[in-house]
């Protein structure tokens, strides 16, 4: 029969064969060896304690459930409780749970409750036995204690523990001396050996050591690649190889697309554009994220790339039309404002006055859309191109107006001006004209009066007549009255003899 020395050999050769084993095929199965002392609570003397501390051995096998808890199947031996009245060897075997607090590189701590059986021996029985004590018998017992893992390797730990063990007997030492069951403690020091816990995350990154075994990555570094994500949120969160600090190769890391750009790792064009997002960040300025960064109906590199417009901005020239409409629709220049250089914006000729954006003249009349605009004569209608440009209350001569000598009658060669005078009208629609007619100073007033009048007049029904209402125009003789020049001189009195056209009220 083996003596307690021979069990705690073969107990110690079953962990260390059982943690070899498990280093090697199982990784979550380990073991290990401590050594440290005992001491007894049995209410030997008036203090409760025993004199003098004695030898505990422990050897243990552990299972990992997952990353937080562990269940251990341990024995002791040498847990001697030694005294000056009598000395008892105990042999305890127990189940127990192992709850971590926290599991790091370096360190783990952990609390642990169980169930077990101790045999107690006394091998020096002390005067005043009890009545009914019976030695080397098995009772049960719960531990309750504390311990703590320090790292040295992957599989190996270095491991502090303590321990109070409750039991439901009086007779650790033989006598019955107290209303209580018999207490012992114990702390030990040791070594614990095991294959890496699967279900543990040393370096916090998120991944379990089964994942980071299977990925390639290291488990003991958070970011194994370096590119400012942990393990954990690449494989999880953005299916980012954590081995490569730029999945996609587009020059940009995975943590700057991840974090800074909100672009995909994974694609070295997140929006499909036929830009890089490192060619969309770091050059253009555009956003990697939108295959259209201005919304202009135009692709990013279709316009870098093939019309050479800005994809930041939606309308290159700022004309009032999006690129994509001037490139597909209106066929003008995204880079002029003014394609046709007639001084209205393209937007303006196309939205508001429905004029040809690539023809500076859009109803042939001879006047530029802009100039139209700007008089207030509609640019697509060519007949009041031809007008007289007018300011109220500014009184214009009529130039080429012609009259037989001392009559009123309207010469043919005066209809090109007073073609003028009518579009001009119906440019127009609102304006109110005065016509007053001039003479020079030679023969009598009453006759220059009457003269000045009669040749007004004849202008107001010529006007009236090509379909000018006459409510808009009034006429009025001034005679020799208001000369713009000498009577003198022929050339003074041909000037003023002249037929005058007033705006008094334009709109």
């Amino acid at each position: 029969m083996l003596n307690r020395y021979g069990v705690v050999l073969v107990i110690l050769m079953m962990t260390l064969t059982l943690s070899v084993f498990g280093q090697y095929r199982a990784e979550k199965l380990g073991g290990g060896a401590a050594v440290g002392g005992t001491v007894g609570f049995t209410g030997e003397d008036e203090t409760g304690w025993d004199n003098e501390g004695g030898l505990h051995f422990r050897v243990f096998l552990r299972h990992s459930l997952n990353s937080m808890l562990e269940v251990e199947a341990g024995a002791s031996v040498g847990a001697d409780l030694v005294d000056e009245a009598y000395t008892t060897n105990l042999l305890p075997i127990d189940v127990r749970l192992l709850i971590r607090l926290m599991e790091t590189r370096s360190f783990s701590p952990y609390l642990f409750g169980g169930v077990g059986m101790v045999r107690h021996h006394v091998d020096e029985l002390p005067a005043n036995v009890s009545a009914d004590f019976e030695n080397d018998a098995w009772n049960p017992f719960v531990p309750l204690g504390l311990g703590i893992q320090f790292r040295i390797n992957d599989n190996t730990s270095f491991e502090l523990q303590g321990a109070a063990n409750v039991t439901l007997t009086d007779d650790l030492n033989a006598m019955d001396l107290s209303d209580g069951n018999d207490m012992f403690f114990y702390a030990t020091a040791g070594l614990t050996m095991a294959g890496r816990d699967g279900n543990a995350d040393p370096d916090m990154d998120g991944l379990t050591n089964a994942q980071e075994a299977e990925l390639g990555t290291d488990p003991n570094v958070a970011d194994t690649d370096g590119d400012g994500l942990n393990d954990g949120e690449e494989f999880n969160t953005y299916s980012s190889d954590p081995k490569n600090p730029d999945t996609d190769g587009d020059g940009l890391t995975d943590k700057e697309e991840a974090k800074d750009h909100k672009t995909d790792p994974t694609k070295a064009d997140t929006d499909g554009d036929g830009l890089s997002d490192k060619d969309e960040v770091m050059t253009h300025d555009t956003d990697p994220t939108k295959a259209d960064t201005d919304g202009d109906g135009l692709s990013d590199k279709d316009e870098l790339m093939t019309h050479k417009t800005d994809p930041t901005k939606a309308d290159m020239d700022n004309d009032g039309l999006s690129d994509k409409e001037e490139l597909m629709t209106t066929m003008t220049e995204v880079a002029n404002a003014d394609t046709d250089g007639d001084g209205l914006k393209d937007g303006e000729e196309v939205n508001t006055y429905k004029t040809d954006p690539k023809n500076s003249d859009s109803d042939g009349g001879s006047v530029d859309d802009g100039r139209e605009v700007n008089r207030g004569t509609n640019p697509n209608k060519a007949e009041d191109d031809v007008i007289i440009e007018v300011k109220e209350d500014a009184p214009i001569v009529l130039e080429g107006i012609v009259f037989a000598t001392g009559s009123a009658t309207i010469s043919p060669e005066s209809e090109d001006i007073l073609t003028k005078v009518v579009n001009t009208m119906k440019a127009y629609p609102n304006m109110v004209v005065e016509i007053r007619g001039y003479t020079d100073n030679t023969g009598s007033r009453n006759g220059n009066m009457g003269l000045s009048q009669r040749r007004a007049d004849s202008v107001r029904n010529y006007m009236v007549e090509k379909g000018v209402e006459g409510e808009r125009v009034s006429a009025k003789g001034f005679g020799p009255d208001n000369p713009i020049a000498p009577n003198s001189t022929p050339e003074g009195r041909q000037k003023n003899r002249r037929i005058e056209f007033v705006p008094l009220k334009i709109k």
